[in-house]
């Protein structure tokens, strides 16, 4: 898939170790992007190839934060201690001895898909941007080779949600119990202050302008429940009143019943 096509000519790939090269290769093949050593990549946006994961970096004036994908036993760990009463949870009905199947239409970094998972839901994350389906399958993998129950509760697909949810009952494709958005919202203003690693996520699969034609997809089909998760003062999705809100301190998920 060439991602010049889709307006992301600026990223590059790289690697700063010699022995990762035929792999950073095969991904820069891959994607159809320059490879490029990192010392010439500049301040840009580059898909970088370590020891340990591929990972986002934003350079400027040679330096970058990068950004990628972990699923580690310590944050599952972390999360089921939490338990059941944490603002996620509530949101998609986990209760004592239930744990809905959950469809994660928008998993991004997949940090959600993986408290899920943590918690005792099998997740079935649909990422459309190859890039960034391309983080999660190699944290994925990397899960799984380090024996991590939750990787055995997740799935990833690349493709769109909406298709996937229109092939429900179909075909023997069951439907999602429970569908979970969390849409990237545009910047209201130039001023808007961002975290760096959404700037980045930003940069490579920009905003869901169709994220209002999802949820009323979603809202077709889903068995129980469709879940929104927002920053917490901001409007609704489509202006869609919820059934149901679970604030949090910096979000809130919008409830959405469909039984």
């Amino acid at each position: 898939m060439n991602l010049n096509d889709s307006g992301r000519a600026d990223l590059v790939v790289t690697t700063a170790d010699p022995e990762l090269l035929p792999e950073a290769e095969t991904l820069a093949h891959r994607f159809a992007l320059p490879l490029l050593a990192w010392e010439e990549t500049g301040d840009r946006l580059v898909l970088n190839v370590t020891r340990e994961r591929w990972e986002l970096v934003e350079r400027v004036r040679g330096r970058g934060q990068p950004v990628g994908v972990e699923f580690s036993a310590a944050i599952a760990q972390a999360r089921r201690q939490e338990g059941l009463r944490q603002t996620l949870a509530r949101a998609v009905g986990l209760k004592s001895g239930v744990r809905p199947q959950v469809l994660d239409a928008t998993p991004g970094l997949g940090r959600d898909a993986f408290v899920l998972a943590a918690l005792g839901c099998r997740v079935e994350m649909v990422e459309r941007s190859p890039v960034i389906h391309a983080l999660l399958e190699n944290g994925l993998q990397r899960a799984l080779q380090a024996g991590l129950p939750e990787a055995g509760r997740l799935t990833l697909a690349l493709g769109e949600a909406k298709e996937r949810l229109g092939r429900s009952g179909g075909d023997g494709v069951l439907a999602p119990e429970v569908v979970y958005l969390d849409p990237m919202h545009p910047e209201r203003t130039k001023a808007a202050l961002v975290k760096k690693e959404m700037r980045q996520l930003r940069a490579v699969v920009g905003d869901d302008p169709d994220a209002e034609a999802l949820l009323h997809t979603a809202l077709e089909g889903a068995r129980q429940r469709v879940v929104v998760k927002r920053p917490r003062l901001s409007p609704p999705l489509a202006d869609k009143t919820a059934h149901a809100v679970v604030t949090g301190r910096t979000v809130r998920y919008d409830l959405y019943f469909t039984a």
